[in-house]
């Protein structure tokens, strides 16, 4: 007569299988955070490497045409980019990068003036699909031609010609910014123009900005923000132009 040994087999009681998934649970609230701020890190890297190529084709611009720099153009949609007749200080340079995913940011969501069927593009999800950039050209920092130059589908009635020796301080004068910043929002006092009407969210941290002599870097407080040059003259972005009654913000940028 032959005796078979059978081991006894071995289970998870209900309370250390609960004790396991709420390991697991806790190990996901730490984590997901930290990945979820390691993508948005490189999102902001990415942004901040795109604008910098983008000042490196506006430098290589200049120096191909008498150190000028590119006629101004800024939310043109009636065409949306893409067609034929849109215009941008994109497709002026782009023939130094060949790229046009240069101007895409990677945070682009879009904002409250796209579904405007006279200033947007009903239908496109963000900026760069609708005006050709995510990144906005700041617009006393670029040449401008009376019945050429136009931001909202609107012409400019005046020229003025911006070159190199026009900055006086080029290291610090922006020519080029992430359109949405996350301090433009608790705007209350109309500060910066956009919140509420024309404000999302784009990066949670701040945004990448674009300086005459060519460098890049990511501006996280509105202080760095205002401390900034926004006109080729010299004014700082936040500081109050006596002439006009309002900041150099509103005048240049």
């Amino acid at each position: 007569m032959y005796i078979i040994n059978r081991s006894k087999t071995s289970a998870f009681t209900l309370i250390e299988l609960l004790f396991v998934i709420a390991i697991i649970a806790i190990l996901a609230a730490i984590l997901f955070p930290i990945f979820a701020q390691a993508r948005e890190k490189a999102r902001e890297t990415t942004c901040t490497s795109n604008m910098r190529q983008i000042g490196l084709q506006v430098r290589m611009y200049c120096q191909d045409f008498d150190e000028t720099m590119p006629l101004f153009y800024a939310y043109n949609s009636q065409p949306p980019t893409g067609q034929p007749g849109h215009k941008g200080v994109e497709l002026e340079i782009i023939p130094y990068g060949k790229s046009m995913k240069l101007f895409v940011c990677p945070d682009d969501l879009g904002g409250p003036s796209l579904p405007d069927p006279q200033y947007g593009c009903p239908g496109k999800t963000n900026y760069a699909d609708c005006y050709g950039s995510s990144y906005r050209f700041c617009h006393a920092a670029y040449s401008t031609a009376a019945n050429e130059s136009s931001q909202n589908n609107s012409v400019y009635t005046t020229s003025n010609s911006v070159t190199d020796s026009s900055f006086t301080v080029p290291a610090e004068t922006r020519i080029l910014r992430d359109e949405m910043f996350p301090f433009f929002a608790p705007d209350s006092a109309g500060k910066y123009g956009y919140y509420p009407d024309y404000y999302t969210q784009w990066h949670p941290r701040g945004g990448g900005v674009v300086f005459a002599d060519g460098h890049a870097k990511f501006t996280v407080s509105a202080t760095m923000f205002d401390s900034q040059v926004a006109c080729p003259g010299g004014g700082r972005s936040g500081d109050l132009d006596i002439a006009t009654n309002q900041t150099y913000y509103w005048d240049c940028d």
